[in-house]
């Protein structure tokens, strides 16, 4: 897997013949952790993905992920810099090393602003969601979709362009389910690799004759952009009061009163948040109808709150 890597000494490691030094750690979850690193020959700050692979189905999903970034060279997508695997006695290691985003997660973002008491502006809003949309049509236009898609998985670089990540859970859009076995493993899939808040209905419950498409991912940023109006996911809450968000998706969402957004873009965020996948507008409605909402063009500066 990739260029070969090694620790040259206390605080540095080697990745494809080149050094990096090892500053501080930038998040941690179950299985991963990340690094910020320094490239000790061009001076840039890299992020240093490490994931831990305890048997050979683990090491298969950091190959997909690998294979999944090789897909794809858009500004709206997280670029692979480098790879390999290392061998850790009798477990493995795959370490991705990726550029740096500066800004941080949509996430620590809709927090800090949660925090202060105040809110994103729409035309803040509709520049980072365009700059979604522009990343999941690419991988759409693929024939994939990314599967877990939420505010923690969009990083935000420093002229507030959106920059998709975490491709571990991206597979091929269109899934053919025709039996109750095939659907179980869908469904055990989805609960493995899909985070439960952002979930699309359809993978709590997958019937033994449909088609699972990229639809599920317009679901997602629905939630995603909820999240950025309102201060949360519509269904965080839920999850963290320990009830039933199996339960809860099923039923229509139900949207805050405001008058803060638009009608047009309140009416966007129902459109992608309906129960049924056939309904729901494709990326390519989305971003259309996003160029009648947002007059700045992409990349203009943003609000300032």
């Amino acid at each position: 897997m990739g260029q070969a890597l090694c620790v040259c000494s206390r605080g540095t490691v080697s990745l494809g013949g080149v050094r990096y030094l090892l500053l501080h750690r930038l998040a941690e979850g179950g299985f991963s952790y990340v690094d910020l690193v320094e490239g000790m020959r061009d001076g840039r700050f890299y992020a240093l993905k490490r994931i831990l692979c305890h048997d050979k189905e683990d090491r298969q999903a950091a190959l997909h992920e690998v294979e999944m970034h090789g897909l794809f060279d858009h500004p709206n997508i997280l670029r692979l810099v480098a790879h390999c695997m290392v061998e850790k006695g009798a477990k493995h290691e795959a370490w991705l090393l990726l550029p740096y985003v500066k800004g941080g997660t949509l996430w620590s973002e809709v927090q800090a602003l949660r925090e202060k008491g105040t809110f994103m502006p729409e035309q803040r809003i509709l520049l980072i969601l365009h700059g979604i949309c522009c990343g999941l049509q690419a991988m759409h236009s693929k024939g994939y979709a990314h599967r877990d898609l939420k505010p923690t998985n969009v990083l935000l670089d420093e002229n507030d362009q959106p920059v998709l990540m975490d491709l571990g859970s991206m597979n091929q859009a269109r899934i053919e389910v025709n039996s109750s076995r095939e659907a179980m493993a869908v469904q055990d899939w989805a609960a493995q690799r899909c985070t439960i808040s952002y979930r699309a209905p359809e993978l709590f419950t997958v019937p033994s004759q449909c088609v699972i498409d990229e639809r599920t991912d317009i679901w997602s940023l629905g939630c995603v952009l909820y999240c950025m109006m309102f201060g949360e996911g519509p269904y965080d809450a839920i999850f963290q009061k320990g009830d039933s968000v199996a339960l809860a998706v099923q039923n229509p969402i139900a949207i805050p009163s405001t008058t803060r957004y638009s009608a047009a873009l309140q009416r966007l965020l129902s459109s992608m948040m309906t129960l049924n996948p056939q309904e729901r507008p494709s990326i390519s409605d989305i971003l259309h109808q996003l160029e009648g909402l947002q007059p700045a063009p992409a990349g203009q500066d943003t609000t300032q709150i």
